[in-house]
């Protein structure tokens, strides 16, 4: 059996109905994984992507927002899958203005989605874990930004460095309990959250000259490095933050 087989687990996704949480929902589910789809909206077309790849699919609908609803997404997991093998906290989003400008109601609700809902729901899967006497793996999608200042994005920031801080923590608290924790730091990607990016013709073209690789990111680029965090081939691998930057970061 390939160390990257992941027959017979199966991963929570949050996010998981568009852009990199469905892409990598659909690349762990190729590798063996059955999935369940955590998020605002039915995640139609990943189901319907994650079933031609022959695993089943089970959606929770849940807004992350706030803590509110995590025992329960835990809860029906349990019920529905029986045990969670992987989580994924991919759920993120952002708001852009100057940092002279930037209210209180965007930093809290970035930094409640982003950092503190990525926490709690570690924690709760991490309890059924502990409970059951067995390990489980954890991938936290941080981002450039967990590394870099960014511009407008305060909040966004913050929490993505936080969320890099919280991955190695709870690398070297439950390490020994067999949890692996270890992130994803995608660069620029085509997604929902860089429109306005793309959309601006100098902003565009100054991050496309910045990337060594010379394009954005597309959402399967992912695939391989959730995969191989997921799997046993990751085995001795804790508290790594692991950059899909088509070489941003070396430049």
């Amino acid at each position: 059996m390939s160390p990257f087989d992941l027959t017979g687990r199966t991963a929570l996704v949050t996010g998981a109905n568009t852009g990199l949480g469905q892409a990598i929902a659909v690349g762990l589910a190729e590798a063996g994984a059955d999935i369940v789809a955590v998020g605002r909206s039915a995640p139609t077309e990943t189901a319907r992507m994650v079933e031609a790849a022959g695993r089943a699919v089970h959606a929770i609908p849940a807004d992350l927002s706030s803590i509110d609803p995590i025992a329960d997404v835990v809860a029906q997991a349990m019920g529905a899958v029986g045990a969670v093998d992987i989580l994924v906290n991919n759920a993120g989003i952002i708001r852009r203005a100057d940092s002279l400008d930037f209210t209180e109601a965007d930093w809290d609700a970035v930094m409640d989605t982003n950092l503190k809902s990525a926490f709690f729901l570690s924690q709760a899967v991490a309890r059924t874990w502990v409970e059951a006497g067995r390990g489980g793996r954890i991938i936290n999608i941080c981002s450039m930004l967990s590394f870099q200042g960014g511009i407008r994005v305060p909040s966004y920031t913050a929490s993505k460095s936080g969320l890099a801080g919280l991955t190695r923590l709870l690398a070297c608290e439950w390490a020994g309990k067999g949890i692996n924790v270890n992130g994803i730091a995608p660069g620029y990607f085509a997604t929902n959250n860089t429109e306005a990016l793309r959309a601006d013709e100098g902003r565009n073209r100054d991050i496309l000259a910045r990337i060594p690789a010379g394009r954005w990111g597309d959402p399967a680029d992912l695939k391989g490095a959730a995969v191989f965090l997921a799997s046993d081939s990751s085995a001795y691998v804790h508290g790594a933050v692991l950059p899909v930057d088509g070489g941003w970061l070396a430049r």
